[in-house]
C-alpha cells in the first residue's frame, strides 16, 4: 500500500483559463501556516474570512480563506482555499508565493490520494469524485454521486464481508476432517454460496450498467452501401457530420462523433459499406469497419426496407465482420428506408426507421438502451471497467469454490482470491501501481 508523504501541497483546484473566481488549495501539516503567512490573518477553522494575499507589502489580490482542521477535511489533513480572482496571472503568482513559503505543486489526483490514504473515502468513492467531474450527462452525474456517497461501495463490502465470514468458517473446519459433512450442512455452505453468487450477478449486471452510463457506448454502424448510415448519423447528430450521396462507397475511412441520446453517451462510428471492391482504398475502409465491429459494444445492422428478406441480409452482415453470440456484442437489427413500407411488412425484430424523415428514431433510441440493459432512466452507480472485471473475477472464484466442496482446502482458497478480487475494488487490496495509475489520471487540484 501506497504511503503519505509528510510535504504540504499546493494546486489551482479551478479548470484553466479566465473566471470570476479562482480557487488555490494547500493540505498538510503546514497549510494554515502558510495560509495565515500570505494574508496575514490568523485562521480560523470552518470560518471563512474576507483576506488579502501579500507578497511582503505589496497587495497581489483580495478574496477569501477557508481553513479546514484535520482531520475533518476533504483529504484528512489540515486544508486551506484561497478564493481569488480567476485571473491565470494571479492564481501563479499565489501560487509561486505558496511554494516560497515550503510548500511544493501538487501531483495529479494527490489531493484525493492523500484522501483515500487517510481513510476519509475508499477508492471506488475516489475514482467517482473524477466520474463525476467528467460525467457526460445528468443521469451519469447522479450516478457518480450515488457511488461517491459510498453505495456501490457498501454492496461491494458486504458481500465480501459475507466471503470471509465463509472462509473463516471453512479454514476452521479443516483442522477437523471427520466433521466436514456436518460443517457443510450445518452452516449451510452450499446454500450460502448460491446466494452468494446470485447476488454477485446482480451487482455485476448494476455495475455493467453503471459502466456504460459512466464511459459511454461505442456503437458501430455497419450495413451494405447506400442503406442509410451516414443519413442516420447526420440525423442523430443533427449536423450533415457525414457526406451523403447516391454513390456507392462514399465513406471509405470511419467517421466517429461523440453524442448523448437520451441520456445516455455514445460514440457512433460510420463505417465504410461491407461489400467486395477492387478499390484498394475502399477494401481498406471495409477491413477498418470489420476492425471496428469487433470492438464495439453494440452494432446497429443498417438493412435497407427495400430488400426481400432482412433476416438473410442481416445474417450476411453477421457473418462479415465475424460476430458471434460469444463475443458478448449487442446487435440491434434496423430496418431503413421506412417512409418507403407498407404496414404489411413488419418484423418485431427489427426496428423500423426512416433516417430521411426521422420517423422512428426515438424508438430506435428506446431499443438501443435496452440493448445495453438499461431498462430504467435511472442508473444506481457508476462503475468503471476494472470493477466490472474484479467482480467477474469474484464470481469465478466462487462458481469453482462451488465445485470443491468436498475439498475444503480449495474452497478456501478459491474464497480467498474471491475475497481479494472483491478488495480491489475499494483499495484494500490494490497494488500500489494500480493505485498510481488510478489517481495519475485525476486533474491536478482534485
Amino acid at each position: 500500500m501506497a504511503t503519505l508523504d509528510s510535504d504540504t501541497i499546493v494546486a489551482v483546484a479551478t479548470p484553466p483559463g479566465q473566471g470570476g473566481i479562482g480557487v488555490i488549495r494547500l493540505s498538510g501539516s503546514s497549510a494554515r501556516t502558510i495560509g495565515t503567512a500570505l494574508t496575514n490573518t490568523q485562521l480560523q477553522p470552518r470560518v471563512a474570512l474576507r483576506v488579502k494575499v501579500f507578497e511582503g507589502d505589496v497587495v497581489v489580490d483580495d478574496g477569501l480563506a477557508l481553513y479546514f482542521a484535520g482531520p475533518r477535511s476533504f483529504t484528512g489533513e489540515d486544508v486551506v482555499e484561497l478564493q481569488v480572482h480567476g485571473s491565470p496571472v494571479v492564481l501563479q503568482k499565489v501560487l509561486q508565493l505558496c511554494c516560497a513559503q515550503g510548500a511544493r505543486l501538487a501531483r495529479p489526483g494527490e489531493f484525493s490520494e492523500r484522501a483515500f490514504l487517510n481513510e476519509k473515502i475508499d477508492l471506488a468513492q475516489a475514482e467517482a469524485i473524477a466520474d463525476l467531474i467528467a460525467s457526460a450527462s445528468q443521469n451519469a452525474a447522479r450516478a457518480a454521486v450515488r457511488a461517491l456517497s459510498g453505495e456501490f461501495s457498501r454492496r461491494v463490502s458486504s458481500l465480501a464481508k459475507s466471503v470471509e465470514r465463509m472462509r473463516v468458517l471453512v479454514e476452521a473446519t479443516i483442522d477437523f476432517p471427520e466433521e466436514e459433512e456436518d460443517f457443510l450442512a450445518h452452516y449451510s455452505i452450499p446454500e450460502q454460496l448460491i446466494d452468494l453468487r446470485a447476488d454477485l450477478s446482480g451487482l455485476i449486471d448494476k455495475s455493467g450498467q453503471g459502466r456504460r452510463i459512466n464511459e459511454g457506448v461505442s456503437i458501430a454502424l455497419i450495413g451494405a452501401p447506400n442503406v442509410g448510415k451516414s443519413s442516420l448519423l447526420n440525423r442523430l447528430s443533427g449536423e450533415d457530420t457525414a457526406i451523403v450521396t447516391d454513390i456507392p462507397g462514399t465513406t471509405r475511412d470511419l467517421l466517429k462523433v461523440d453524442l448523448v441520446l437520451a441520456d445516455l453517451p455514445v460514440r457512433i462510428v460510420d463505417t465504410a459499406g461491407l461489400r467486395e471492391s477492387s478499390d484498394p482504398v475502399e477494401r481498406e475502409g471495409v477491413a477498418r469497419a470489420q476492425t471496428e465491429a469487433a470492438h464495439a459494444d453494440v452494432l446497429v445492422c443498417l438493412i435497407d426496407g427495400t430488400t426481400q428478406n432482412w433476416r438473410k441480409e442481416l445474417e450476411g452482415l453477421l457473418k462479415k465482420v465475424g460476430w458471434s453470440a460469444e463475443s458478448g456484442i449487442a446487435v440491434l437489427p434496423t430496418v431503413n428506408k421506412g417512409d418507403l413500407l407498407t404496414a404489411e411488412k413488419d418484423d418485431p425484430d427489427f426496428v423500423t426507421i426512416s433516417a430521411k424523415t426521422g420517423a422512428g428514431i426515438t424508438r430506435w433510441i428506446e431499443a438501443l438502451r435496452g440493448q445495453v440493459g438499461l431498462t430504467s432512466e435511472v442508473t444506481e452507480f457508476t462503475a468503471r471497467r476494472r470493477h466490472v472485471e474484479a467482480l467477474q473475477s469474484a464470481a469465478s472464484h466462487l462458481e469453482r469454490g462451488q465445485a470443491q466442496l468436498q475439498n475444503l482446502e480449495l474452497l478456501a482458497e478459491e474464497l480467498r482470491s474471491g475475497h481479494d478480487a472483491l478488495g480491489e475494488i475499494v483499495g484494500r487490496t490494490t497494488p500500489d501501481d494500480l493505485l498510481g495509475k488510478i489517481f495519475s489520471e485525476f486533474c491536478i487540484g482534485k
